[in-house]
């Protein structure tokens, strides 16, 4: 038997192919990790388009939102005008009796010898002109008015005595007095019962 030496230089050999197998190996890895990395990134990139689609889906449906409360507060506010629009005419159509119990007590409380020349309304108020034969007339007038459940406070502001040449005769006189219509709701309460 026949014993051979091999003489060639294997350890270099063998780390050059555990070198070159190194080399392969990082290369692989390498390939793995950018392939890893773009996979990520993509997967990333979709996440934050599908982020931004929703947030512009959501900045949409806002925006259609704003414009529906903008729209919705235009309506409350044309609402609350019809509404108060509505108070005022029922309010005005529930005074409208009111006016002729005032002038059926003002007719009611006028005692024999006193005429009204005007009469002026503002607000509760009303400011009565006239003439009567004498001021026991007047006085009478006054307590009329006070006694109505209508009337209350009753002011006398200016007596004059009219001259023949104005239609006086005797003790004719000319007076201006004031006096206040009580609540019409009230007196309505009043003649239910």
């Amino acid at each position: 038997m026949t014993t051979t030496i091999n003489l060639l230089p294997w350890r270099e050999e063998r780390r050059k192919q555990q070198q070159q197998e190194f080399i392969a190996m990082l290369v692989l890895a390498a390939l793995v990790g950018g392939l890893l990395f773009w996979l990520w990134q993509g997967h990333v990139n979709q996440q934050i388009a599908d982020q931004r689609a929703r947030n512009s889906h959501i900045e949409a449906r806002s925006s259609e939102l704003d414009e529906k409360i903008k729209e919705i507060k235009e309506l409350k506010s044309r609402r609350d005008e019809l509404v108060a629009r509505m108070q005022v005419i029922q309010s005005l159509q529930g005074n409208r009796p009111a006016i002729v119990y005032v002038f059926d007590r003002l007719v009611k409380t006028l005692p024999d010898g006193v005429f009204y020349n005007e009469i002026k309304r503002s607000g509760s108020l009303y400011t009565i002109s006239g003439v009567a034969e004498s001021n026991n007339r007047i006085s009478r007038l006054m307590r009329n008015l006070e006694e109505s459940e209508w009337f209350h406070e009753a002011n006398l502001l200016n007596v004059t005595a009219l001259a023949e040449e104005d239609g006086g005769g005797g003790d004719a006189n000319s007076f201006t007095l004031t006096v206040k219509q009580v609540s019409s709701n009230s007196n309505e309460e009043e003649e239910k019962q």
